[in-house]
């Protein structure tokens, strides 16, 4: 099965970007009540709580980096991925396979 990408985003509201590692786990949690995307996925780390979101928009996915929008019906309700690159504008995350729905 294909890799599949994600952009974190929106760290800087939270905790920032420095604790995050090449390797750590997060848990990706879908969001439908979010007054401002239907389809937001919120990203949280243990013992921190909520630290951002998947990006959703052209304007904060990076590279080939899939979107929220994207990802959304791939996933159940919850989901995991590993951090693969820290940079300044966003993280770049693998969506662990386990996470992903089987195609019928």
């Amino acid at each position: 099965m294909k890799k599949v990408f994600i952009t974190l985003t929106g760290t800087k509201h939270y905790y920032g970007n420095d604790f995050l590692k090449k390797d750590m786990k997060i848990r990706l949690e879908k969001e439908p009540e979010n007054e401002y995307d239907k389809e937001a996925i919120k990203v949280t780390c243990e013992g921190l709580g909520k630290i951002g979101y998947v990006a959703n928009s052209s304007h904060t996915v990076i590279g080939e980096s899939i979107s929220a929008g994207r990802l959304y019906d791939k996933i159940g309700d919850i989901a995991y991925a590993k951090v693969i690159l820290v940079t300044s504008s966003g993280t770049i995350c693998k969506i662990c396979q386990k996470s992903l729905k089987k195609k019928k």
